[in-house]
């Protein structure tokens, strides 16, 4: 006889699917919801800041985890007790005692992952984290994780570090942005989290990581939280990590030297290798430490010279500083990005084709914020209420603003992106308006589409309204101005679009 009931097994199992989940994925809400079953609380379909309320719950989880801890000690009393398990039983209590677990520590992890201090804060809360393990997992063999505690805790701490470098640095309920969250994600655990726990959690500095998209749309936001984002092995004895968040990440930007600098920069130099080198310097490459990530931005601008030295690092994870002959080791991870068409510039011979494929095993692409309009015309009101508060406004300020933009700037490209739209609201706390270049005034890119004839007329009109959603901001202001029905206007607005609001 088995351990579990019928429905006891379904719960696990549907538990069991929310602990590998992509957090940032529909995935989880449907998992979620078959582990709840009518309990489940359909409050937004993925993770996602609300910046009105950022400390907003998520209620699912919780009551998951509530479960599990009423759940968790009848099954061990019931293996104690000599029952025979069936197959697969033992794999879903181990996956759900450290569903537990985690959310038992995500708060105290989450508040030591936003206090700073990381390397020389002692986590003594560790020692609790030791007592629930054993108690959890005071079993048979079969019924206990093949992994040590120590690495688990390390693991947790990644989890809670990359979740909120993602939940609070990409901003955004649209689908655009919810794609580029699950993306990061799956950049910095793979697809799938069971092995990455076990085995790939210490080799992903080994896959360099290519992030491409328009100026202005958080490249370096991407790459940042990638880089502090890292797995950190914890010290079970000295109760520490090794690393600082901050230490992790050491950006270049190719653009801003010359090519003799960005040399010089990223790989070192020895004295007098050329004028003005007066003392040895250690390059990037080698000061980053193993668990770091050196970041390129602007790799287009890369000088055919540095490009195969930097293809040799990647092949050999080798680099020879300017004016030596000693190989170092680079152990650390490195992340590029760039603006510009790659494969254009390879056709051109500006960009070594080689190269790009050594990069490409990992690609994001950063989404403009034109796309997110498209989709989710009301994700402006959350862009522009959050950089208002970050810019020192109030919520009139904000509701003011988006009222002045889509009365003055609909149908405006923003090709600046999301850089444009923070000036745009800084000349409107200062100035009250905000005058684009009047190259910045070419139209949104599907009108190109329909001038073509590319678009289908159902899609032409799914654009159209969502246009004029922007200008009207309501559904019943657009249904009026369009002469459609306000359900209509609301479906063809929301196609294909996450978390709109009306």
């Amino acid at each position: 006889m088995a351990i579990l009931s019928p429905r006891e097994r379904q719960f696990l199992d549907a538990t069991s699917r929310c602990g590998s989940a992509n957090p940032f994925t529909e995935e989880l809400t449907a998992a979620e919801r078959d582990a709840l079953g009518d309990a489940f609380v359909l409050d937004f379909p993925v993770w996602s800041l609300d910046v009105r309320d950022p400390m907003k719950p998520r209620a699912n989880s919780w009551e998951i985890a509530r479960r599990l801890e009423e759940l968790l000690p009848v099954i061990r009393h019931r293996v104690r007790n000599g029952k025979v398990a069936a197959d697969g039983e033992p794999r879903l209590y181990q996956d759900g005692a450290l569903h537990a677990l985690y959310y038992r520590f995500y708060r105290p992890m989450s508040e030591a992952a936003t206090g700073g201090g990381t390397a020389h804060r002692r986590w003594s809360f560790y020692r609790e984290f030791e007592a629930a393990w054993a108690e959890a997992f005071s079993l048979p063999e079969a019924w206990v994780p093949d992994m040590k505690t120590a690495h688990v805790f390390g693991l947790y701490y990644q989890f809670v570090r990359a979740f909120l470098l993602l939940f609070e640095n990409i901003l955004g309920t649209s689908q655009p942005a919810a794609r580029l969250r699950a993306s990061v994600w799956r950049s910095i655990f793979t697809h799938d989290l069971r092995r990455y726990s076990r085995t790939l959690y210490n080799r992903m500095g080994g896959f360099a990581t290519l992030i491409t998209g328009p100026s202005g749309t958080g490249k370096e936001v991407v790459a940042r939280s990638i880089a502090r984002a890292r797995y950190q092995p914890f010290d079970p004895v000295k109760l520490t990590f090794p690393y600082e968040a901050d230490a992790l990440f050491w950006p270049l930007n190719i653009a801003a030297l010359t090519p003799t600098l960005v040399e010089s920069e990223l790989f070192g130099h020895r004295r007098g290798a050329f004028t003005g080198a007066m003392t040895d310097r250690k390059g990037y490459l080698e000061s980053c430490p193993e668990l770091g990530a050196v970041f390129l931005d602007e790799l287009g601008e890369m000088s055919a010279e540095v490009q195969v030295k930097l293809l040799r690092v990647i092949e050999a994870r080798e680099f020879t500083p300017v004016g030596d002959t000693k190989a170092r080791r680079f152990a650390g991870k490195l992340i590029a990005a760039t603006n510009r068409d790659l494969a254009r510039a390879i056709q051109d011979g500006k960009f070594r084709e080689d190269l790009y494929y050594r990069l490409c095993s990992d690609l994001i692409e950063t989404p403009s914020l034109a796309q997110q309009l498209q989709e989710t015309p009301a994700v402006l009101e959350e862009l522009v209420s959050y950089m208002a508060h970050r810019n020192g406004a109030d919520d009139g300020f904000a509701e003011g603003a988006v009222a002045w933009i889509r009365r003055n700037l609909a149908g405006h490209a923003w090709p600046g992106n999301y850089r444009e739209l923070e000036q745009c609201v800084r000349n409107l706390l200062i100035r009250g308006e905000y005058r684009p270049a009047a190259a910045q005034t070419a139209s949104l890119p599907w009108l190109a589409q329909a001038e073509r004839g590319e678009l289908t007329a159902d899609a032409l009109l799914n654009h159209y309204c969502r246009l004029v959603h922007g200008k009207a901001g309501t559904y019943e202001g657009a249904a009026e101005k369009l002469g459609l029905d306000r359900r209509t206007v609301k479906a063809r607005v929301t196609a294909g679009g996450l978390g709109m609001r009306g």
